[in-house]
């Protein structure tokens, strides 16, 4: 495995945890401080904060302080990895679902009609 794959799945691993991805939705209509966010769970600001730790680690947040306030934005870059890691993933299964039906069609012939019905 590439270092580079290895930082996908972890990044997909952190972006799936339910905490946040909510995190990660509420960030989607802009920069939010720590307390707003923290605001919209029943687990501690402390707790909200180790997230949003792991989800700069994982490059799909930007953070910056202004005095004693920490403010938190969706970066960029990071969120269009995580697209094309989750594209990659839907293109695989089409293809192989298309891969499957075209292996079917050709060794079973036309598909059986249940009787009564007209193709």
């Amino acid at each position: 495995m590439t270092a580079n794959a290895s930082f996908m799945l972890d990044l997909l691993e952190v972006a799936s945890e339910p905490t946040r991805r909510r995190l990660v939705q509420l960030l989607g209509s802009g920069e939010r401080a720590v307390t707003e966010l923290a605001a919209n769970f029943t687990v501690s600001r402390s707790a909200i904060s180790q997230h949003l730790l792991l989800l700069i680690d994982a490059g799909l947040l930007h953070a910056r302080k202004d005095g004693r306030s920490r403010y938190y934005s969706l970066d960029p870059a990071g969120i269009t990895k995580l697209k094309a890691l989750l594209d990659s993933f839907w293109n695989t299964e089409l293809d192989l679902l298309v891969a499957e039906a075209a292996e079917l069609a050709s060794s079973n012939g036309p598909p059986h009609q249940p009787p009564g019905e007209k193709p």
